[in-house]
């Protein structure tokens, strides 16, 4: 993907909320864009842009219902950081309790929440084979 945008009811605790979660995935603050509509924060590595916003055209943000973004995590520590830091800012935890999980391709460490406006996130770490 080049990037994800979601909206956000209060930018504020937002960008608290990411800037926290992200920052455990060694992405740093976001930055703020207005470009006159909207305002809007960034978070740029190397895999895309992710981004909050207002929604542009006025209206409340919602979250997508069946919809989840996942982040990658380096290993099983930063997974779980990552959770902390999301519930410690306003985040829900949501789905299993953080830990490792059968799938097809052999095991994996997710780490499901939702973000202050009720989006779905998760932090997966699949370990070499």
């Amino acid at each position: 993907f080049s990037h994800v945008i979601f909206g956000a009811n209060d930018l504020e605790a937002s960008r608290q909320f990411y800037d926290a979660v992200l920052g455990t995935l060694g992405i740093g603050p976001g930055v703020l864009n207005n470009n006159g509509v909207c305002n809007r924060y960034f978070y740029r590595s190397a895999g895309g842009t992710f981004a909050i916003s207002t929604p542009i055209n006025g209206e409340p943000a919602q979250h997508g219902n069946g919809s989840t973004i996942g982040f990658t995590a380096q290993s099983p520590e930063q997974a779980a950081a990552w959770h902390a830091a999301g519930v410690a800012h306003g985040g829900t935890t949501c789905e299993d309790p953080p830990g490792f999980r059968e799938s097809p391709g052999g095991p994996l460490y997710l780490a499901y929440l939702r973000d202050p406006d009720g989006n779905k996130l998760c932090a997966l770490h699949r370990p070499a084979k």
